[in-house]
């Protein structure tokens, strides 16, 4: 059809191009000059009522020439020549054949021959252009698959990498290596599967990886890319939903289809619950459910009558309690690798892995930086890194130090500190009062978390803060270390409503900590003495709008009680904890307003009853504008005794106000 198209179109323009010559071309000005001089008598001399023998066109000049002239018309009949121009000098030929014939010629400003034929075939050329492009996509799509012109939604919308195309490999992720134990075997086995062979035994056909958000799944699947000698598809969960119904489940078929014919190869499977969560849940629109059809062709292809022991499906999900059941059984998912947040030596591992980059200074300690991040997941630690060495950037320091470090580690987890805010004193006393009473209370129990510093330069939304250096990772939480946790929280606002006779909204997250602290306690781990060795929280895999209470409304009224009196009691616990060290809680107020930030020495030496006696920020200003005046050295800052610092203080200066 596209030839024929093209003969027809190269034909119309031969005929038009013929139809339209105008004669024969004069490329000598001066001779067409020559030509059309009356005096030369060589012009055609037309009938009355016909058109001049010349004629100015807007890119050229057209003359008719008598018969018989020699060396241009030797015929008997008039011919007709013609002079191209520029169409920006028509003026000039005007006036040069005005001279010459005295207005005995015509205008004609009509367009060229070429534009008349844009405009007059061009609409119908276009339409014709449209419609063969419609036509040729139609029957690509037919051949690509079904559905015509829309077959090609119907194509997976996967990604193909290769071990020379990933450059994570192995030695890139640290921090989870029972998780990369794991799947070192899938690696093993594409690498050498008659080894697997020998005994009889098969690699599990699926893996899925289950773990909070930045903990490394992706990255393990990037690694396994990386490592691995075959084809790795990958693909995410929302790239099977689409407008068109039955899409979803087309793609996963040719996703499967393209793995079998490059097996032995590996699909990956990212954020499988946006298709895979369970079937029958109350988010069902009833009808053609369309993620439903998805999961149920993930389900055949896995496991169904056509399957392969080369094809490897890797998911990862950090909802694994919506999947559905028969996705995650044996057979489909064999195996599920958590990949939990890491520990102390995990957190140093990763640390060490994200700074190999970065210039560090000789006062640094991971170590030190590693046991301060509980909690914190791979990605969290190595957006710590790169602010660390954007801080130091900023302030031109040669390499990344200890106090850069605890910055960064501060604005990752509270928010970047604002030094600038204008706060009335009246409001910074009452902030100095209530981290004072957070952190004598933390100080004195035994079971709470060892003081790191408190400070009350605003940070976040935080007009100040207590933090804390756990000494250990916890992966559970024990009813005295809660209780004195509770204690702590209540302490900021006792302090800050003995010292102002009044109470303020600077309590909030600390009332909402305390509050979720309770609710736990008595709803999920047990500890209340009423309520006994029983759940009563709904179970997190319920999709329904409004979940169900699986509890009378009089063991509500008692969960209400219980949940009030844990905290009146932490409360009462805390109060006279604070009203015994007042005299503390004052002092440790005191220094906060002129220090603004105190380390864990300088509470440990007031917590003693000692003092602090270094210089303030106002002080060092001072002293520089003094020995500008005088030629005088200014005081030096007196430098901690090496003998009584502790190992948690490592020379560490408070943040500057």
């Amino acid at each position: 059809m596209s030839w024929v198209f093209i003969l027809g179109l190269l034909i119309v323009l031969f005929a038009v191009m013929q139809s339209a010559a105008p004669g024969v071309e004069i490329k000598s000005w001066q001779k067409f000059k020559e030509l059309i001089t009356p005096a030369s008598g060589d012009l055609y001399e037309p009938t009355p009522g016909s058109p001049k023998a010349v004629m100015v066109k807007s890119d050229r000049v057209i003359a008719t020439i008598k018969p018989g002239v020699e060396g241009v018309n030797p015929g008997k009949e008039p011919l007709t020549v013609y002079h191209v121009i520029d169409g920006g000098s028509r003026q000039y030929y005007l006036e040069q054949i005005d001279t010459l014939l005295h207005g005995n010629f015509e205008t004609d400003t009509k367009q060229s021959v070429w534009v008349q034929l844009l405009f007059t075939i061009g609409p119908i050329l276009l339409l014709l252009l449209i419609v063969w492009f419609l036509i040729a996509r139609s029957v690509r799509g037919a051949g690509g698959g079904p559905g015509g012109m829309l077959g090609s939604f119907g194509k997976s919308k996967h990604r193909i990498s290769t071990k020379e195309t990933s450059k994570i490999r192995f030695t890139d992720v640290a921090g989870i290596d029972e998780a990369k134990d794991e799947v070192l075997e899938l690696v093993e086995f594409l690498k050498n599967p008659k080894k697997f062979q020998r005994l009889g035994g098969r690699i599990p056909r699926g893996v899925l990886l289950v773990g909070p958000p930045g903990c490394g799944k992706t990255l393990l699947a990037k690694a396994i890319a990386g490592e691995a000698d075959c084809p790795f598809f990958s693909i995410s969960g929302s790239d099977f939903v689409e407008m068109f119904v039955g899409v979803g489940a087309s793609r996963v078929r040719d996703l499967f289809k393209q793995a079998k014919e490059n097996s032995p190869c590996i699909i990956f499977l990212d954020e499988i619950d946006a298709v895979g969560r369970r079937r029958g849940s109350g988010f069902s629109s009833g009808g053609h459910d369309e993620r439903e059809q998805t999961l149920n062709a993930i389900l055949v292809e896995m496991d169904g009558f056509e399957v392969t022991d080369q094809v490897i499906v890797i998911a990862a999900t950090n909802r694994s309690d919506v999947l559905d059941p028969a996705l995650i059984r044996p057979g489909r998912f064999d195996r599920q690798v958590p990949v939990s947040l890491p520990d102390v030596e995990g957190r140093l591992k990763i640390l060490q892995v994200h700074s190999e980059g970065i210039t560090l200074a000789p006062d640094v300690d991971l170590k030190r930086t590693a046991r301060g991040t509980p909690m914190f997941s791979g990605a969290d630690l190595a957006a710590l890194i790169n602010e660390a060495a954007i801080i130091a950037t900023l302030e031109d320091k040669d390499a990344v130090d200890q106090h850069d470090l605890e910055e960064a580690r501060d604005k990752i987890k509270f928010g970047r500190a604002r030094h600038s805010r204008k706060i009335e004193e009246t409001e910074r006393a009452a902030t100095a009062y209530h981290e004072a009473g957070h952190t004598v209370v933390q100080a004195l129990l035994e079971d709470a978390d060892p003081v790191h510093k408190v400070t009350i330069i605003p940070r976040g939304q935080a007009m100040g803060a207590t933090f804390s250096l756990p000494e250990k990772d916890r992966y559970g939480y024990g009813r005295r270390y809660i209780e004195a946790t509770l204690q702590v929280l209540c302490a900021g606002r006792i302090a800050e409503q003995r010292q102002t006779a009044d109470v303020s909204s600077g309590a909030a997250m600390d009332i909402q900590m305390a509050t979720a602290y309770a609710r736990h306690m008595v709803l999920e781990w047990g500890m209340s003495d009423r309520l006994g060795f029983v759940r009563y929280a709904p179970s997190d895999a319920s999709e329904s709008f409004v979940p169900d209470k699986d509890y009378s409304p009089e063991t509500a009224r008692i969960i209400d009680e219980e949940v009030k009196r844990i905290v009146d009691t932490a409360y009462a616990d805390a109060e006279r904890l604070v009203a015994e060290r007042w005299s503390t809680v004052a002092a440790i107020a005191e220094a906060l307003l002129k220090y603004e930030t105190l380390q864990n020495t300088e509470v440990e030496t007031l917590m003693d009853g000692g003092t602090i006696d270094r210089p303030t920020v106002a002080d060092l200003l001072d002293a520089e504008i003094d020995h500008a005046s005088s030629d005088t050295p200014p005081p030096e800052q007196p430098q901690p005794d090496a003998s009584t610092a502790s190992d948690e203080d490592d020379g560490l200066m408070p943040a500057p106000a």
